[in-house]
C-alpha cells in the first residue's frame, strides 16, 4: 500500500467516526422524544481499501450507558486512525529526505 493509500484509508476511518460521533449526538439530544428511532451507525469495509460509515434509525430504545461506551469507542477509533495518518506522514517526509539527499 502506497503512502497515499495509507493516508486514504486513515481518513476514511476517521470520517467513519465522525460521522459515528454525530449519530451517537442525535441519539443522546433526541432521546426524551416522543417517536424517536435510534440511530445506528455500521462500518463497513470498501475497496480498494479503507471504511464507510452508514447510518440508520432501529427500534430499540436510547440507553445512556450505551451510547457513552459507543461514544468512547469511537473516539478511541478516530484516536487510532490518526495516528496511522500521522505515520504515513511522518513515512512521506522522511522519503523525501532520502531522496534529496
Amino acid at each position: 500500500m502506497s503512502i497515499s493509500g495509507i493516508a486514504s484509508t486513515a481518513l476514511s476511518g476517521m470520517r467513519a467516526q465522525t460521522t459515528r460521533v454525530s449519530a451517537i449526538a442525535n441519539n443522546i439530544a433526541n432521546s426524551s422524544t416522543p417517536g424517536y428511532a435510534r440511530l445506528n451507525t455500521s462500518v463497513t469495509s470498501v475497496e480498494p481499501g479503507g471504511v464507510q460509515a452508514v447510518v440508520s434509525p432501529t427500534a430499540s430504545d436510547i440507553d445512556p450507558a450505551t451510547e457513552l461506551a459507543d461514544l468512547i469507542e469511537a473516539e478511541q477509533s478516530y484516536k487510532a486512525n490518526a495516528v496511522v495518518f500521522e505515520t504515513g506522514a511522518d513515512m512521506w517526509e522522511m522519503l523525501m529526505s532520502i531522496k534529496r539527499d
